[in-house]
C-alpha cells in the first residue's frame, strides 16, 4: 500500500505569506495527524493556528484537534474582510 496523502489548501493572505496554494502531504506512519500539527509540520508562522485562521476538512469546517485520514483536503482560511 502507497503512502497515504492529505491535500493542503491556503487561501489569501495564507496563500501569499507561504508562497504556496496547494500542497500534497503523506500521512505519518503512524497515520495520526491533525490540522494543528499539520500546520507546524507546514512551518506556517506560529507554532500553533491562530484563533483568527478556520480550518475546513473536506469543505466542512472543524476543530484543529480532528484527525485526519489519507484522502482529507485540509484548507486554511484567513479572516476575510469585506463589504
Amino acid at each position: 500500500m502507497g503512502k497515504q496523502l492529505l491535500r493542503v489548501r491556503l487561501f489569501a493572505a495564507l496563500k501569499d505569506q507561504a508562497g504556496w496554494e496547494e500542497r500534497l502531504v503523506p500521512l505519518p506512519a503512524s497515520g495520526v495527524l491533525t490540522p494543528g500539527q499539520l500546520w507546524h509540520q507546514l512551518g506556517l508562522g506560529e507554532t500553533s493556528i491562530p484563533a483568527t485562521v478556520r480550518v475546513a476538512i473536506n469543505q466542512a469546517f472543524a476543530a484543529n484537534e480532528t484527525p485526519l485520514t489519507g484522502g482529507d483536503e485540509v484548507a486554511f482560511l484567513p479572516p476575510i474582510s469585506g463589504g
